[in-house]
């Protein structure tokens, strides 16, 4: 009961977490913090410039919630931030993710075929998922030429999707990018979670449903105490969307049903 309480307070009566976004921007650039996006720290690494003193990489996963995603990406364009938008195929919006190229931040794909797979052809154990990696991979090969060609950008970085399914397979859908050839055919650089980019990193927050916002530590109380940060962030976390909520469990009861 509390489990579902929880639930349907993130997702219905949260207040809205947009002001404490600007605050924790206001605070980083304040504090003397360079925030700049998934692309723009890997350069810094791959070409082995030195890196800012303070840093905070900001990555937010599109999961669910466009209306919130214009207003974070209004607030940066504000305050002259760059940052990584990785959009699932369910959240595409080709307009939006010109527009923050344009701008000089990034939008690339946040993928899933792994847990689509499974749940489309039913397979419940991590060996037989495993097994179909090679049809796995083409489809992945397939929706990513596709959105690189509707965006109009050569994308350069990915990141993988936690799904339900993800969590009862106990395989995650990185496994689709553990392949060198796949990476070279696509021209893909860097995965979010690949060691080149955690090893210069000091500290990893992601954010969680309230009471606790954020973990392991609020970003703001890391200002400071950490020189380079990489926050990861959902739409979802900062603002409710009832209409977006409700599209999104809805899919998950009847996924959940079908699989």
């Amino acid at each position: 009961m509390n489990t579902m309480l929880s639930r349907l307070y993130c997702d219905y009566l949260m207040p809205s977490q947009i002001g404490a976004y600007r605050n924790l921007v206001r605070a980083a650039l304040a504090a003397g913090y360079m925030q700049v996006s998934v692309r723009g720290y890997h350069d810094m690494v791959k070409n082995q410039q030195p890196l800012p003193k303070k840093l905070i990489v900001h990555r937010h996963d599109i999961d669910t919630d466009l209306r919130t995603t214009r207003k974070i990406f209004e607030i940066e364009k504000e305050h002259n931030i760059k940052s990584s938008f990785y959009f699932r195929l369910s959240t595409l919006d080709i307009n939006l993710m010109r527009e923050i190229e344009d701008y000089g931040s990034e939008a690339s794909y946040h993928y899933e075929e792994l847990a689509t797979y499974a749940k489309k052809n039913k397979i419940k154990d991590a060996a037989s998922v495993r097994h179909c990696l090679p049809a796995i991979r083409s489809n992945f090969i397939d929706n990513f030429s596709l959105i690189e060609q509707r965006v109009g950008r050569k994308l350069r970085t990915v990141a993988g999707h936690g799904d339900f399914a993800n969590r009862i397979l106990k395989v995650n859908n990185t496994e689709v990018l553990a392949d060198d050839d796949l990476r070279e055919q696509c021209g893909i650089e860097v995965e979010s979670y690949d060691r080149i980019l955690m090893d210069n990193i000091d500290i990893y927050i992601t954010d969680r449903p309230p009471p606790q916002f954020y973990s392991p530590c609020s970003p703001l109380e890391a200002l400071g105490r950490y020189q380079r940060i990489y926050l990861l962030t959902h739409p979802k976390q900062v603002e409710t969307n009832w209409k977006a909520n409700i599209k999104e469990s809805l899919l998950r009861v009847y996924e959940t049903l079908t699989w």
